[in-house]
């Protein structure tokens, strides 16, 4: 097997355990922090991570002028731009350790709800996380340079026995009555010792070497042209998903930040099972592109895996509409309460709503990016983006968690209407095609399904037992109607051919 199937295998992989472990140690950390920590945890995490743009996109930067020195057998470049990125990661980590240091003196004086000792934690947090963040953006140069050669199985492997070990190590610590200074010290340890042993496997296995020999600004400027767009699209997540901790975190209190948080963090698994599916097909779509397919071949190709991404969302959307507040009041309800748990999945919901048409779209992503116009779409999402968040932040005000979360996807929601118009116009899609054939036959088996599943919630009961068998009612129903009234002859066989090693090894 090849390194870059081995790379796919190991991607799904990662996919799996982050959501699966994710969705059983939340309520754990939940359980064992309690809401208030919990929420000065992650709101702190949530910012820091916003200091984390300062990357400018350097890291995709560095896979392409890697494999283009590689390729070109061009060892002197490639020293000296791996040199350069290395003194450019050495002064942004000093500007981030300078940023930190100016505004941890006003983490009292910004986070009003916070009583004494939650700014106590919040401020050791944030000291820690400045740390960790000024070595791990150039720690992130090694993980590139494996790309570009692409060697992907070795740190692609190191972060699933990372992820692993982290996981376990944070069982451990908070049954051993740690907090949440304590989870962050297991992260700075871990980052420490994977950056060395990457450093280790690019310096002896890769054979590779860092050495300036000139400093041209007229390339660091080259590089800098390359990241931009990339550094914007970093910007765009951020105001997707962490303003609105930087808005709670000034009028709310702990409390409500853990609600939001747990909303965001169930939104956010969504979007990973509709990736997990889609990626398969992204490839062969991004030769169309580049061997010049016409608007309605790419149309076609967009509607193929559009189709297939909808199916999978919407047996998530559905099950979460019908079951979601029932899930997420026995999975954090006992931190959260009825009312926060209640919130909580709403949040969630919202994302969700507004989250599925990007998702079924994501094959206009690789249009652009294989013709070279992000620039459009960077700009239009960062722009509408900010009136999300500044919207979000006003609904806040009367509206707490929920207003927040409602201004930020009217942003999304904007954006992606003028993008439509923008791949029928401009990209030449056929977006009136791509609706009509996304819907036919798949709105059908998905509006029956709920109205069956309407009458499954009513299943009396409480407690898991419950839960489960809702949903694998749910499940029965969605998959028969979607099969039989729902797909059609390639989704079919596509099914078909999935299942068939399954069934053989089954039968054998």
């Amino acid at each position: 097997m090849s390194q870059l199937k081995k790379g796919a295998f190991l991607n799904y992989t990662t996919i799996f355990l982050t959501n699966i472990v994710g969705l059983l140690l939340t309520p754990f950390i939940l359980n064992h922090l309690g809401k208030s920590e919990y929420g000065v945890y992650i709101t702190i995490g949530a910012l820091v991570g916003t200091i984390g743009i300062l990357d400018f996109g350097l890291n995709n930067t560095i896979i392409r002028f890697v494999a283009k020195y590689k390729a070109e057998k061009d060892r002197r470049s490639e020293e000296n731009f791996l040199a350069t990125v290395m003194l450019i990661y050495f002064a942004i980590s000093v500007i981030a350790i300078i940023i930190g240091v100016i505004f941890y003196g006003y983490i009292d004086s910004y986070f009003t709800k916070m009583d004494p000792e939650e700014i106590r934690i919040a401020k050791v947090i944030f000291a820690l996380l400045i740390l960790n963040m000024a070595i791990g953006l150039p720690g992130g140069t090694f993980v590139g340079v494996c790309y570009g050669y692409e060697s992907f199985v070795f740190p692609k492997s190191l972060n699933i026995i990372r992820y692993c070990l982290r996981s376990l190590t944070v069982v451990g610590i908070l049954l051993l009555g740690g907090k949440a200074i304590a989870l962050v010290v297991i992260d700075t340890i871990y980052n420490i010792v994977v950056i060395s042993i990457q450093a280790h496997f690019v310096f002896t296995k890769l054979d590779v070497r860092f050495k300036l020999h000139e400093l041209s600004k007229r390339f660091i400027i080259e590089i800098f042209s390359y990241s931009i767009w990339i550094f914007v699209f970093s910007l765009v997540k951020v105001f997707q998903w962490k303003a609105g901790h930087w808005v709670l975190g000034r009028l709310a209190t702990p409390e409500v930040l853990t609600i939001y948080g747990i909303g965001i963090t169930l939104g956010t698994y969504y979007g990973a099972f509709s990736t997990a599916i889609s990626s398969v097909f992204l490839p062969r779509a991004t030769k169309m592109t580049v061997g010049n397919a016409s608007g309605e071949e790419l149309t076609s190709m967009m509607i193929k895996i559009g189709r297939v991404s909808f199916i999978v969302l919407m047996y998530i959307l559905g099950a979460f509409y019908l079951f979601g507040n029932q899930f997420v009041m026995m999975w954090v309800g006992g931190e959260l309460g009825q009312s926060g748990s209640y919130e909580s999945w709403l949040i969630a919901f919202i994302i969700m709503l507004a989250y599925t048409l990007p998702l079924i779209q994501g094959f206009g992503n690789s249009i652009l990016e294989a013709k070279n116009k992000l620039r459009f779409k960077a700009t239009l999402y960062l722009s509408f983006m900010i009136v999300g968040a500044g919207l979000g932040a006003l609904l806040a005000y009367y509206y707490g968690a929920v207003g927040m979360i409602i201004g930020t996807v009217t942003g999304w929601l904007i954006v992606q209407n003028v993008m439509n118009f923008y791949y029928h116009r401009v990209i030449g899609l056929n977006i009136i095609r791509f609706f009509k054939e996304l819907l036919n036959r798949t709105i059908i088996s998905f509006g029956l399904t709920l109205l069956v599943g309407y009458f499954i919630n009513m299943i009396p009961g409480v407690g898991w037992t419950n839960f489960i068998l809702k949903a694998v009612c749910y499940s029965i129903v969605y998959f028969l109607t979607t099969y039989y009234i729902g797909t059609i002859e390639f989704e079919k066989r596509l099914f078909k051919d999935t299942l068939s090693p399954i069934l053989s090894k089954i039968k054998s």
